[in-house]
């Protein structure tokens, strides 16, 4: 009887577990198809049946932890784990439960004890890989997750643990500047997954970012042969073309895009070509459309931070900073860490003034986004406006009233903080006429400062002397130039100042030693629709006791964006009080018009090796006093190489017969070479 009670007794265990077993298969069903909360209510209902039961509390635990309460479920796990301390698989569980809890630190201790005690365990060797990658140490998590593909050859969820370590891993050399080895691992990723779109938007993403476009667009264009993602190919390609400057096809690469959206497009993909397309509007300056689309995203969505970032962006290109401003602000506050948020504040504060508040919101920025190339690009360039820096420039002029002159201009600037700057600079000229043996020279030097009063009102203030020698007369005179720059609209510039100095044309005239004040105002304003004016008067009192009067305008349109082109009309009216032509260029009127195109490559956008220039051709007409219609030409040009981000070099010239172009009225040429060199590698009032 005791050895029949003896076999019965496992038997009837072996029934229970059999039974449990059977009765559980729907939790593990739930389980296994992703139905975690059934799975979770399932198993907590066997557990008040069988509250030590240890396969219904390891699925409850996972139950809870794959739901979302990771704490809850880590404390689960650490019960059992007291409760059977050698038990390995309820070790895997508490592992993983770490992971869940973001503990990476602790998981990485507890994994390699794991992979210690048992080196062929797939889910030990596997979770070790994943807390390496969330820990960012992604060279020895490849080691792990290949040793687990030993153990599980092809296993999918080790294959795509190792697709997003390879995405961590590329995406950290990106971080780092690491361009080559960032391509290297995506380029691994693509051999093991073929065209995996992730993988290839990463690559997509690090070519932009290289600025290699034409092979983003490559990539972009592999993308879109899937027809599944046509539109983010779409999106992408309508940037690289906006990179491009073909603002044209982007419109309508990314109108096609738009179009092609359908009530099967995941929202994700509607949003972030929707976005494209408002931007591309904007790009091509259709503001109205894009604020009529804006207007309605705006009232389905008021406090979505993409839509209130495409309202920003389209004030910034509106120069309505300050309503762009407000916009970033209330991203920020739905979330502090936004890039668009943080980096759009810190352009609309730049645009708007305020240079240190623009320092700290793109030092915020990089407090979440470590070492972003916009946002460190973004202080590279506002850095460059607050470093020490000296112009020179050498020329030679000559003109068909047989005078030549060589001079020598150096102007330096040396910024103390965002607000306040030392001004100097320093000219030699030294003239002579070839017919009259006329000879002449002067040394000018200058000190003073420039101070941002307000954030739309900069102080300009130098005050120095000239030294004269001439023919007759030896003499050194008073130099002063003050000025204040205002911005007092959006789209306008307002010049007003007096500057004092000595007609140095010529030999004849440095002999007169004729001193001139000018007061004068400048007037630029600029427009959303291409057209701009430019105004300029000045009134000069001069110590012989003639007076002048000068009015400037011109009225322009820009045809190009990259380079820059434009067309416009000049015009330029001058009186004298009196008329003294044996001397210098004095009418009692004189008028001149003429027809101009300008062409500029931007030195200050130029990178580093590579070119910059400037042409402008000018002709038109002008009328001295009662005389006959003349014609008038009018030719300048520059070439320059940028050699690095602190120095650059150009040759420059000018050929012109307007009669105002210089003080005597002849027709003259200038050429000449400069070169501009930034003294120090960023400010020195920053660390």
């Amino acid at each position: 009887m005791k050895t029949l009670k003896t076999l019965l007794i496992p038997f009837f265990l072996l029934l229970v577990l059999v039974s449990n077993a059977q009765e559980m298969q729907e939790g593990f069903t739930y389980l296994e198809t992703g139905q975690y909360a059934q799975a979770e209510t399932f198993f907590n209902t066997i557990l008040k049946d069988y509250p030590e039961n240890k396969t219904a509390r390891l699925c409850y635990g996972r139950a809870v932890g794959l739901n979302g309460d990771a704490q809850k479920a880590n404390t689960i796990f650490t019960n059992l784990l007291e409760d059977y301390p050698n038990d390995f698989e309820v070790k895997l569980n508490y592992g993983e439960s770490l992971l869940w809890s973001h503990k990476f630190s602790e998981a990485k201790t507890y994994y390699n004890s794991l992979v210690t005690e048992s080196p062929e365990s797939f889910p030990a060797l596997l979770g070790y890989a994943n807390t390496l990658s969330n820990l960012k140490e992604y060279d020895k998590a490849l080691i792990y997750v290949n040793n687990a593909l030993v153990v599980s050859p092809e296993n999918p969820n080790a294959m795509v643990s190792k697709k997003y370590i390879y995405l961590g891993y590329a995406y950290q050399n990106q971080q780092a500047q690491n361009y080559g080895e960032a391509e290297t691992l995506l380029t691994k990723n693509l051999e093991l997954f073929g065209e995996d779109k992730e993988t290839l938007m990463n690559l997509a993403n690090l070519y932009l970012i290289t600025n290699e476009l034409d092979y983003a667009n490559a990539v972009y264009s592999r993308i879109a042969k899937n027809p599944s993602n046509t539109l983010e190919a779409l999106n992408g390609l309508a940037l690289v073309s906006h990179l491009k400057g073909k603002e044209k096809k982007a419109l309508e690469l990314s109108t096609k895009a738009f179009t092609g959206i359908t009530s099967n497009t995941s929202e994700i993909v509607s949003q972030q070509t929707t976005e494209r397309y408002t931007q591309a509007l904007i790009w091509n300056k259709k503001y109205k459309q894009a604020e009529r689309v804006i207007d309605t995203l705006i009232f389905e969505q008021p406090n979505e931070n993409w839509v209130l970032a495409l309202r920003a962006t389209l004030n910034v290109y509106k120069s309505n900073f300050k309503k762009s401003l407000k916009d970033y602000n209330r991203i920020l506050a739905n979330d502090s860490t936004s890039f668009d948020g943080n980096l759009g504040k810190a352009n609309a504060l730049k645009a708007l003034g305020y240079y240190d508040e623009a320092y700290a919101s793109a030092e915020n920025t990089l407090s979440f986004y470590d070492n972003q190339k916009d946002a460190v690009n973004f202080i590279t360039n506002l850095n460059t406006s607050f470093t020490p820096a000296l112009d020179s420039r050498a020329a030679y002029t000559f003109d068909n009233g047989n005078n030549k002159a060589y001079s020598f201009h150096t102007n330096v600037w040396f910024p103390l903080s965002t607000k306040l700057k030392i001004l100097g600079n320093y000219n030699y000229r030294n003239t002579n006429n070839t017919i009259t043996n006329n000879k002449a020279n002067s040394n000018d030097i200058s000190l003073g400062l420039s101070y941002q009063l307000l954030n739309n009102i900069t102080f300009n203030g130098t005050t120095g002397l000239t030294s004269a020698k001439a023919e007759t007369a030896d003499y050194t005179q008073l130099l002063t130039d003050l000025s204040f720059h205002i911005k007092p609209l959006k789209l306008q510039t307002l010049d007003i100042g007096y500057k004092r100095e000595i007609q140095s044309f010529n030999a004849d005239l440095l002999d007169r030693e004729i001193v001139q004040n000018n007061f004068y105002g400048n007037y630029n304003l600029s427009t959303n629709f291409n057209l701009g004016w430019f105004t300029q008067y000045m009134f000069t009192s001069q110590n012989d006791g003639n007076k002048r009067n000068l009015l400037f305008t011109s009225l322009y349109y820009n045809l190009l964006a990259k380079p820059s082109l434009k067309v416009g009309l000049n015009y330029q009216y001058i009186t004298f009080a009196d008329q003294v032509p044996t001397i210098y260029f004095s009418p009692e009127s004189f008028q001149a018009g003429e027809v101009f195109l300008n062409l500029i490559k931007d030195e200050n956008t130029t990178k580093p090796n590579e070119w910059f220039y400037e042409l402008t051709a000018a002709t038109g007409v002008q009328y001295i006093e009662d005389g006959e219609r003349q014609s008038t030409y009018r030719i300048q040009a520059k070439l320059g190489y940028k050699f690095s981000e602190r120095s650059m070099l150009n040759v420059f010239g000018t050929r012109s017969n307007i009669a105002s172009a210089t003080a005597a009225g002849f027709t003259f040429t200038e050429i000449g070479l400069r070169f501009n060199w930034r003294l120090f590698d960023g400010p020195l009032f920053r660390d």
